[in-house]
């Protein structure tokens, strides 16, 4: 992946790159989801959430190094930048403990409903018109969660209401992507939440340490820069690609979650879950369609 293509305002339109793309970076956050998963007995939330925000940061100015430009650094708005960098710390806070809780595959359902929050929150925050076809894809979908969450014996009702906070947090940072896209380039904004979240993931993970094995700490620290570069290549992707013709590829997650769930962990997805993930992913395909055409859906992690 070319930093030139990261910087570049507009590239040309390739919709088959765009959707390897954005499968890989599909395949990477559900791998990142599995290693959150595998090392919860060790490892806690403030020990994932610091290695994720490290990344980030390590990431992002590594490209920027490379590009030679520092000069993305600077910003104009740094207090919604600080704002920004919060809402995505509790949202990830939110996120991994609902994947350490909850199945893969129900976990990674949860995840889906942030563009249906984006509908509810897109009138009163931004002043949007959110036209029938679009609550109707919200109503189907918040219908297709009470199906796939149905209680079973199986079900942890705090991991499902995590999760549904995490898929609203991601909905909020989309607002803000929103606004600090008005202004700012990809990599300004990438940078800026690495600083933020990293400072504060600092005090939790100091004051909530535990000691890590190498193997241990290796994997988490693997977690979060899969973190890191499916966000990039997300952005790669709908950089190349047309947002409204890559709406259906994030949905392979749940593929990738369930394939995932039954081979390392012995999870078999339950039948309401799977006919509630069918109706969670066909109404938010039409949401996320309906919101690329108003360029308010970005990558939100």
């Amino acid at each position: 992946m070319s930093t030139s293509k990261i910087h570049a305002g507009v590239a040309a339109v390739d919709n088959l790159r765009g959707a390897v793309l954005l499968a890989l970076a599909a395949f990477m956050f559900t791998l990142e989801a599995t290693l959150v998963r595998a090392t919860a007995p060790v490892a806690n939330e403030a020990q994932i959430v610091f290695f994720r925000s490290a990344s980030q940061l390590f990431v992002s100015l590594v490209i920027i190094w490379r590009a030679g430009s520092w000069g993305q650094l600077a910003t104009s708005r740094p207090g919604l930048h600080v704002i920004r960098g919060l809402t995505s710390l509790a949202m990830w806070w939110l996120y991994y403990t609902s994947f350490r809780i909850l199945d893969l595959a129900l976990a990674t359902t949860l995840t889906f409903t942030t563009s249906l929050f984006v509908v509810a929150l897109a009138a009163p925050l931004l002043g949007e018109r959110v036209g029938r076809v679009r609550w109707a894809a919200t109503i189907i979908g918040f219908l297709g969660i009470a199906i796939a969450v149905a209680p079973t014996a199986d079900t942890s009702m705090m991991g499902v209401a995590t999760g549904l906070f995490a898929a609203a947090g991601g909905a909020a940072i989309v607002i803000l992507n929103r606004l600090l896209g008005r202004t700012e380039n990809t990599m300004t904004i990438m940078a800026w939440i690495g600083l933020v979240t990293t400072i504060g993931a600092i005090p939790f993970a100091w004051l909530l340490w535990e000691p890590l094995a190498l193997r241990d700490a290796l994997l988490v620290c693997i977690a979060g820069l899969l973190g890191a570069f499916g966000m990039l290549l997300t952005i790669e992707a709908y950089r190349v690609g047309e947002a409204s013709a890559l709406a259906p590829v994030p949905y392979t997650r749940f593929v990738f979650a369930a394939v995932f769930g039954i081979v390392l962990f012995g999870e078999a997805p339950a039948g309401t879950l799977l006919i509630g993930a069918t109706l969670v992913v066909g109404a938010s395909i039409l949401s996320v369609r309906h919101e690329m055409r108003q360029g308010l859906t970005a990558p939100h992690r």
